[in-house]
């Protein structure tokens, strides 16, 4: 029991010292705890000041550079304004003194008359005042030796055919055709230029490219007439000469066309070969990605645009349809679509027949085109065979037109909204060229370099695919295939 009361008194004994110490511990710890949260009050409170300050410095600073270029600006308008005055009043004074000289002119040439007709005689003066009535615009002279030497009666026939790719006889039905449409009456102040000669400056750039600055030398002519004298002489080939000499044929001709391509081929109801060509153009102002040829870009490395023209031929290489002007970023069956050959196909005109085409067209009901998968049959090899003799009809047809017309062949200074028209212009002269046995010099035959693409649906048509097999097969088993396959 002792014991157990000692140790309780031991520990009452120990508990108060205890207290103490921790008491005198904990005090010094909570100074420093409100020391330093007094110290980060002060701190955030100098912040939130200099903070202020410097919203306060940043908006008299921008005030102070608002107010600057208000005023710089009105200082330059001010200037311009005066510097416009100053300048009108320039002009003014330079056309009060041209007035002035003008009518200083006038004066001492009425004078100068006036003595000089009182000097004359009777006779004298009504010849003087007929004659006033006669005056002309100045225009400058230029040189037309070399068109009038090739206008000349005796002029060597092959040397105008090198010129102008046609001979003289078809050259002068051509200006008869044109005379009524663009035929000029001349006037008090000049001369018209001649139907012979509007229409030889066309196809003299037409033929050889050359740039109008070239061509207006060579007529004696202004580089802006020429220009003019080129897109009348074309809109009139195309609306007086295309409905006569370029159309869909008629029955009696499509019969003949049919007899003389099976002829070729051994592929019966052919009345047309096919073929898409792409005419190089300046990069155009809108729509640039719509004109980029990305083909001809790969293969010559430069960035090339283009339009397209789709045609069809008869077996003499003669247009009986065209489509010119779509985009050269569209493939051949995309140009086909947007084509009014399409349209016709498509209302019955060409039902029952075939337009034969490269492999960038689609098979259809009316448009017969070779196999393109791999591992052919005999027969199928002997189908593509045949089918490229038609093909090639359309292909030299169109190197004879880029022949002819060299125009074709680069880039042209013609806008873009005018080249369809020079285009048709190409594609009626050609058939004229054509339908008159006007043979093109060997030095001029282009290679086309237009690349087959690849359509979007190659098969439109079932019926046309079981068809297709049917004539394949009578050309294999009946000996009109060749051995070029084996």
């Amino acid at each position: 029991m002792n014991n157990g009361n000692n140790y309780k008194r031991r520990r009452k004994d120990t508990f108060p010292g205890d207290e103490d110490t921790c008491s005198t511990d904990h005090e010094p710890k909570k100074k420093d705890l409100n020391g330093i949260i007094t110290s980060l009050l002060l701190l955030e409170e100098q912040e939130k000041r200099d903070h202020e300050e410097q919203n306060e410095a940043s908006n008299e600073e921008k005030s102070i550079m608002e107010s600057n270029h208000k005023r710089k600006t009105r200082t330059m308008l001010e200037f311009y304004t005066n510097l416009q005055d100053y300048y009108s009043e320039i002009d003014e004074t330079d056309r009060r003194k041209r007035k002035k000289s003008r009518a200083m002119a006038a004066s001492v040439a009425a004078a100068a008359a006036v003595s000089q007709t009182e000097n004359q005689s009777p006779n004298q003066q009504s010849k003087q005042s007929g004659s006033s009535q006669q005056r002309r615009l100045w225009v400058k002279d230029r040189s037309k030796a070399w068109w009038d030497e090739c206008n000349r009666p005796d002029y060597p026939d092959d040397e105008f055919k090198k010129a102008f790719r046609m001979s003289k006889s078809t050259f002068e039905l051509i200006c008869e055709e044109l005379n009524s449409v663009i035929a000029k009456e001349d006037t008090t102040l000049r001369n018209a230029i001649p139907v012979k000669q509007r229409v030889a400056v066309c196809i003299w750039r037409l033929a050889t490219g050359e740039p109008l600055r070239l061509v207006s030398k060579r007529f004696g002519l202004g580089i802006s007439t020429c220009h003019k004298l080129v897109l009348e002489v074309c809109s009139a080939i195309r609306s007086v000469l295309m409905p006569k000499y370029l159309h869909w044929p008629d029955e009696d001709s499509l019969r003949e066309t049919k007899e003389e391509f099976e002829g070729i081929s051994g592929i019966p109801n052919v009345v047309g070969s096919m073929h898409t060509t792409h005419i190089p153009i300046i990069a155009p102002k809108i729509s640039v990605a719509a004109y980029f040829n990305k083909r001809q870009t790969e293969r010559n490395q430069k960035t090339s645009y283009s339009i397209t023209v789709q045609g069809v031929v008869d077996t003499r290489g003669v247009f009986t349809d065209v489509c010119i002007g779509w985009p050269g970023s569209m493939s051949d069956d995309q140009v086909l679509e947007k084509s009014a050959l399409y349209q016709r196909a498509n209302g019955g005109l060409l039902k029952g027949v075939w337009v034969v085409g490269s492999s960038g067209y689609p098979l259809m009901d009316w448009v017969l085109v070779p196999y393109t998968q791999q591992h052919l049959t005999w027969t199928q090899h002997a189908f593509n065979e045949k089918i490229g003799e038609i093909q090639k009809v359309a292909k030299e047809a169109f190197g004879r037109l880029k022949g002819r017309w060299c125009c074709l062949q680069r880039r042209t200074e013609v806008k873009l909204q005018d080249l369809p028209v020079v285009l048709g212009a190409c594609c009626v002269l050609h058939n004229i060229c054509e339908m008159r046995d006007e043979g093109i010099d060997p030095d001029l035959k282009f290679e086309l370099e237009d690349d087959d693409t690849v359509p979007e649906v190659a098969l439109k048509s079932v019926s046309s695919m079981k068809a297709r097999d049917a004539i394949a097969h009578n050309l294999l088993h009946h000996g009109l295939a060749g051995t070029a396959f084996l």
